[in-house]
């Protein structure tokens, strides 16, 4: 078993739960040792480093630091999440570039007993390391439940295949990893030309009217192009098409119903593992009658799991972004209205 450091993120344990149990279910088939970076916090996603570069930087550091401390021989550090994945890798790019702001990193992380030396880790994201250190072939000799008739939309969103500092990714604007990979699993991959457009981030948030366009996009692509499912790698990109979808319909007046998942739970799937083990059941937009095209039964749908505390953080009621509210009678084509 290939041992990696492992960075979760905030989001595995909160919005993306079936991503990290999805995960968990196909690591050992695959033979991917995955070791939790100890007392990891939060990568600031996104905000922070348009407030202050040291402090972001240092944010994002303090885990680069722990992961060397803890490497052991190991020096991958794998993240699931795009958002963390990027911000991991652009600080250990930016303190390399720059070293003053690698000097400022590394006096902030010296109040902690901690130091980071650029460029002495390697920054991975999941799908990176499936494609190309477990490889193909070992995903299709795990292939027990093939996704034969399954049309997937490949869906990885704007944030993993640029700016790619290590030249990672087969292309910035149209990767093919992820759908060779879903190939392998015997789907049928649709021609998907929106699959690094962004889903819009926290504009949910911050412009609800440019965040509803920007998803209303990518899920009437996927819908012209007939997909049974979306498949993401991102737990940004998966809330927003998901929990969001019934909004975007109300705004648009529109009636789409595509389910998004992880490609995680695709896999698992795939090596037979039960739906119910890979987190299916979770997701808003019901993904019922996709499983049913593959002649699996959907588990029954379970609440939507609460935002996690970010570690070691007081409590902050009534301080916490806002969420979409719950769909009300939530059935087996997820068609559920908004409640107002």
């Amino acid at each position: 078993m290939t041992r990696y450091l492992y960075y979760p993120g905030c989001s595995m344990e909160s919005n993306a739960r079936a991503y990290h149990e999805s995960l968990t279910a196909i690591a050992e088939p695959l033979g991917l040792g995955l070791e939790e970076i100890h007392d990891w916090n939060c990568c600031g996603a996104t905000e922070y480093i348009g407030l202050s570069l040291t402090p972001a930087y240092a944010l994002i550091s303090r885990n680069l630091a722990l992961a060397a401390r803890q490497a052991n021989g190991s020096r991958t550090v794998v993240a699931p999440c795009s958002a963390c994945y990027l911000n991991l890798a652009k600080a250990d790019h930016y303190m390399r570039e720059s070293p003053r702001l690698g000097e400022k990193v590394n006096i902030a992380l010296s109040a902690g007993g901690l130091h980071y030396d650029p460029g002495s880790l390697y920054i991975r994201h999941l799908l990176d390391v499936i494609m190309n250190d477990i490889g193909l072939d070992t995903v299709r000799r795990r292939v027990v439940r093939p996704l034969t008739g399954l049309r997937v939309a490949p869906y990885l969103g704007c944030m993993v295949p640029r700016p790619d500092y290590e030249k990672r990714w087969s292309d910035h604007e149209h990767p093919d990893e992820l759908d060779r990979l879903l190939k392998a699993l015997g789907a049928e991959v649709i021609d998907f030309p929106l699959k690094t457009h962004c889903c819009g981030g926290h504009m949910t948030h911050i412009g609800p009217s440019t965040a509803f366009e920007l998803i209303r996009r990518l899920i009437s692509a996927a819908d012209e192009y007939q997909a049974d499912v979306m498949a993401t790698l991102c737990p940004m990109c998966q809330m927003n098409l998901d929990a969001y979808q019934a909004e975007t319909n109300r705004h648009f007046h529109t009636n789409y119903r595509i389910p998004v998942v992880f490609f995680t739970q695709l896999m698992g799937l795939a090596f037979g593992k039960d739906p119910d083990e890979l987190g299916f059941g979770r997701e808003m937009v019901s993904a019922n009658g996709a499983l049913s095209r593959i002649g699996v039964e959907a588990p029954e749908p379970r609440e939507p799991v609460a935002a996690a505390r970010p570690r070691g953080a007081p409590g902050r009621k009534g301080k916490a972004l806002p969420m979409p509210p719950p769909l009300a009678g939530r059935g087996p084509t997820g068609d559920g209205e908004v409640n107002s």
